[in-house]
């Protein structure tokens, strides 16, 4: 029999992670407090009825948007308001309030529900008289960590947004390479296939009353369309070097729409049809990680080859760490492994990501434009 699985207390949100459950440290004086008191039976049943109710608040508020978290905010408050006399570590669930209305909508909205938490720890001050040491930190963390998530919001809101408008330039950019082709193609064979029909026909009609010169037409025929699938190869090779040199395009408006300086280098690279579309997608995965979850300053990119091999590397001076590997880098690495190439990630001061493809025979080597210099 099949177990029904627990509900999540959280959305599966990569933007918020793991964090919420780190941030449940704070709860650490409001529980502690009441052990040192050595409080009754009825003041810890209180403490912890109340720490259910703060927790159901708490991971509810997560899966609201905007001003519908603005009812758990009250909530949170209410209780620091109840337990702040009996129990002074009920101040840090004012920090939890203020993290809360940090994601209620635009900044400056944020900061007038943060300034009005701040009015309630001060009245509630006021009120019942709390010793100085518990009003000043209260306020002074919920200050502190209250700012701190407005600015967390905003960056989320701002990658946001610079994911949509990269799905957009992607998406323009796809349908300008198929207008391009479109045009490409009807120039390289409409007026080559409109020869080669007039002269088969005519071949036709001459096959029996001049033999001689239907063979010079069927011939004639031969040579054009021969040179015509040269120029189709030759233009389809142009397409796919464009298609490598525009992910790299893509992957410096990017990295520098974010705020990340932009180191690069590549060499003239020959590659197959196959290589061509691994490296592009691994470049634009890779980039995508860099973005989202290194934290870097610095990313850069290296493009080079060698009689053996074709080495593409993606390298930030992120954070790093130990992260286990997504579904997006597992799908890259079946794509190089496919090609019989490798995959390396190494871990230290930031993140190396390296793709090594065997080389095979491929067409001639395409100097990459480069992108270090912006046009004038």
């Amino acid at each position: 029999m099949r177990m029904r699985s627990l509900p999540r207390l959280l959305p599966d949100d990569p933007e918020i992670g793991w964090m919420p459950y780190a941030w449940l440290i704070y709860l650490f004086p409001f529980l502690v407090y009441p052990a040192l008191a050595r409080a009754s039976s009825l003041q810890w049943g209180a403490t912890l009825a109340g720490l259910a109710l703060f927790l159901v608040l708490y991971f509810w508020s997560h899966w609201l948007e905007g001003m519908k978290a603005l009812g758990c905010a009250a909530g949170i408050v209410l209780l620091g308001c109840l337990f702040a006399p009996a129990n002074p570590g009920a101040g840090s669930l004012f920090v939890y309030a203020a993290s809360v209305v940090a994601r209620a909508g635009r900044p400056r909205t944020a900061w007038a529900l943060l300034a009005g938490i701040e009015i309630v720890i001060a009245l509630e001050t006021a009120l019942v008289t709390l010793p100085p040491y518990t009003w000043v930190s209260s306020m002074l963390f919920t200050l502190l960590i209250g700012a701190v998530c407005i600015r967390s919001a905003e960056v989320r809101r701002a990658n946001a947004r610079l994911r949509v408008a990269q799905e957009e330039v992607e998406r323009l950019a796809k349908t300008a390479e198929r207008e391009r082709i479109a045009r490409d193609l009807h120039d390289l064979l409409g007026h080559t296939l409109s020869l080669i029909t007039l002269k088969a026909e005519l071949a036709g009609k001459l096959i029996e009353r001049d033999p001689e010169r239907a063979g010079r037409e069927i011939r004639e025929v031969e040579r054009i369309s021969r040179e015509t699938l040269r120029e189709v190869r030759t233009a389809v090779a142009g397409y796919r070097s464009e298609g490598l040199q525009a992910e790299l395009a893509r992957a410096r408006l990017a990295l520098e729409a974010t705020g990340l300086r932009f180191e690069y280098f590549a060499q003239p690279v020959a590659l197959g049809p196959e290589a061509e579309t691994v490296l592009a997608l691994a470049l634009r995965e890779a980039v995508t990680n860099v973005i989202r979850h290194a934290g870097a300053r610095t990313c850069r990119i290296a493009l080079e080859q060698t009689e053996e091999e074709t080495r593409l590397e993606v390298r930030d001076d992120g954070r790093g760490g130990a992260a286990p590997e997504g579904i997006g880098l597992a799908s890259m690495r079946e794509r190089v492994e496919g090609l019989g190439g490798r995959l390396e990630r190494r871990v230290e001061t930031g993140t190396s990501l390296r793709i090594v493809l065997p080389r095979r025979q491929a067409p001639a080597a395409v100097p990459l434009v480069d992108l270090r210099e912006r046009p004038a």
